[in-house]
């Protein structure tokens, strides 16, 4: 049923959780953009949540998520491209602005993806021990946002 929120298990609430945060990123360079903020001031931000969230993120389900399914799944191999396109996006330096706009564009496309495909075909076959594992990687800290330069008020 459309609308209805996706129930998921307790070990991948937190990672559901760093979605939630890239969702916000994509939605502050949105209106960063809108605003006309120097693209420098976004990248700045943009930079930092990269370093800080998105690497450690990207590194936890590669490492332990992704596995359950197999590096071989098509999904599976569809997220790591993803991943790496993402990788390239953030770190390039060439054409800030049109990067800024494709950073928000694919980032928000890739964890509707991982939200709303792959982690409920991951659910579906995780064994508890598996689960437990993610917990244990996780580090399902509250948080932290860089308000140095909240460009986005």
């Amino acid at each position: 049923m459309a609308g209805t929120p996706i129930k998921r298990h307790k070990a991948l609430q937190g990672v559901s959780r760093e979605h939630h945060h890239g969702l916000l990123l994509c939605w502050k360079i949105r209106t960063g953009l809108s605003k006309k903020v120097a693209p420098a001031r976004i990248k700045t931000y943009v930079d930092w949540f990269f370093k800080t969230h998105l690497i450690p993120h990207f590194e936890l389900e590669e490492n332990h998520i992704f596995p359950i399914l197999g590096m071989d799944n098509p999904k599976i191999k569809k997220a790591l491209r993803e991943h790496r396109r993402l990788v390239r996006l953030f770190t390039s330096s060439v054409d800030p602005i049109r990067r800024l706009v494709q950073i928000e564009e694919e980032l928000e496309q890739h964890i509707r993806y991982e939200e709303r495909q792959l982690f409920n075909e991951i659910q579906k076959v995780a064994t508890e021990s598996q689960l437990e594992t993610i917990q244990k990687y996780h580090n399902d800290e509250k948080f932290k946002d860089n308000t140095h330069d909240p460009f986005w008020n």
